[in-house]
């Protein structure tokens, strides 16, 4: 069990460093390591450049939908025209008095 847990603490921190040339030339071999959870460190004349890490394990199927049906219900007023004014704002035609002090002060 402890063993484990160790195991899982260092395990993310090992890292392959490679050059370019040695990573162009056995890349296959590479990415089965990284699919494999191992990061690699390219590095051009020794000098890290980029890090290659395996991506998070996909979904097999799609996420359901409809999860928080039972927590949350959309109210009727959700399907109301909005405003004038607020129209105006999402159009750029009119003036907020809470941003415009913001961003549009004059500058001296």
């Amino acid at each position: 069990m402890l063993l484990d847990l160790v195991y899982f603490m260092i395990y993310p921190y090992i890292m392959i460093k490679l050059n370019i040339h040695e990573a162009k030339t056995h890349l296959s071999k590479y990415l089965a390591r990284s699919e494999k959870g191992e990061t690699i460190l390219l590095c051009k004349r020794n000098t890290p450049i980029a890090e290659v890490r395996p991506l998070s394990q996909q979904r097999k199927k799609p996420r359901p939908l409809g999860l928080a049906a039972e927590n949350f219900s959309v109210p009727d007023s959700f399907f109301d025209p909005l405003p004038d004014d607020l129209l105006d704002l999402f159009e750029g035609k009119g003036e907020c008095d809470c941003c415009a002090t913001l961003y549009f002060s004059p500058v001296d």
